[in-house]
């Protein structure tokens, strides 16, 4: 049995390697992982979406990145979640117990007093005065100490409790943010569009979605490499951040495009938004870092919907979506809203 679970594991060890050599990929542990996972084929929607992408040829090192951000990082994060959330259960246990030993003092130390009461009131000698003086002065005593401990604990508890709680926001908005560009990423995207319609319906107020896609990246990507297409996507990133503000989201959608949820703006000003991003990113020149040799400039296509009244998430990104490849279609590094309105045509930057 375990010569066969050798051989077996070896022989997804080399189709993992097999695939990263075939796509010039580094064989970083998650890259690894990734393309091990595929081979064992425990994981079939991972399988499902390299088998697609394997369709268009060897997928570059971003899309490789985006895989195991999505399928494999996440589960490591909600690992991290249930670890810390059974922190904050057995912390609860503890203060639960602390509470109930108190209690349970508090109890006896009730019904000593009660009984000396009642002692008193029957009368009773000198000496057994004193001995009852005694043993009320010790039960005070241990409800003392029985108390210190229990607010020491509290104090302990609310502490740790506190550091579990940031740890959790913290492990809770690293899930959700794009390792490589650091804007929020697809699962966050995909959580929080619904909200961001109800909350327009509700309010009254206009709601654009905006797809954007970096003209030309895999021609881009395999000629400089992909370090520096990375350094692309970081740049894009950068631009489309700086250039919105307020209530506005930009999510990495998935490999070199973009998604921008914009509140409260109309058509109009969504296209203007995008265009000036357009412009910022057309106008910014890429320098090879290890070289200062220059590569040039990027150009992005910009697509643009408005929540209707029967609008679903699907309906809305699926018409950015149409905007973003017709602009595509008629020359890129433009910016098309919806129903195939040309509104921005590049210009110099």
């Amino acid at each position: 049995m375990a010569n066969d679970e050798f051989t077996r594991a070896m022989a997804y060890a080399n189709s993992a390697i097999s695939m990263l050599k075939r796509g010039e990929i580094p064989p970083y542990p998650q890259f690894y992982e990734l393309f091990y996972t595929y081979a064992t084929g425990v994981n079939p929607s991972l399988n499902e979406r390299i088998n697609a992408i394997l369709g268009e040829g060897m997928p570059g090192m971003e899309i490789i990145e985006s895989l195991f951000n999505e399928f494999l990082k996440s589960e490591a994060v909600d690992e991290r979640i249930n670890v810390v959330s059974e922190l904050i259960s057995k912390n609860i246990g503890s203060v639960h117990s602390a509470i109930h030993s108190a209690s349970e003092t508090a109890k006896h130390y009730s019904g000593s007093l009660h009984k000396a009461t009642k002692e008193l009131d029957d009368g009773i000698s000198s000496e057994d005065l004193k001995i009852l003086a005694k043993s009320l002065l010790e039960k005070t005593r241990n409800m003392q100490e029985t108390n210190q401990a229990l607010e020491k604990r509290l104090d302990e508890a609310g502490e740790e409790v506190q550091g579990l709680k940031q740890t959790l926001e913290e492990v809770q908005r690293q899930s959700m943010t794009d390792s490589l560009t650091k804007v929020y990423n697809r699962k966050f995207f995909d959580q929080t569009i619904d909200k961001k319609i109800a909350e327009s319906r509700e309010t009254g107020e206009n709601m654009c979605l905006v797809m954007t896609d970096i003209d030309h990246f895999k021609n881009f990507n395999d000629t400089f490499g992909h370090q520096t297409g990375d350094q692309v996507l970081r740049l894009v990133a950068m631009t489309l951040k700086s250039n919105t503000k307020g209530r506005d989201l930009v999510c990495r959608y998935g490999g070199e495009e973009f998604v921008i949820i914009l509140p409260n703006t109309t058509l109009e000003g969504a296209v203007i938004i995008s265009d000036k991003i357009r412009k910022a990113i057309q106008a910014k020149e890429l320098l090879k870092r290890s070289t200062n040799e220059k590569l040039g400039r990027i150009t992005a296509s910009f697509g643009v919907a408005q929540l209707s009244e029967k609008d679903t998430a699907t309906t809305l990104i699926e018409r950015a979506d149409t905007a973003l490849y017709s602009a595509k279609r008629n020359g890129r590094n433009r910016v098309l809203a919806e129903n195939d309105k040309l509104v921005v045509t590049p210009t110099a930057a």
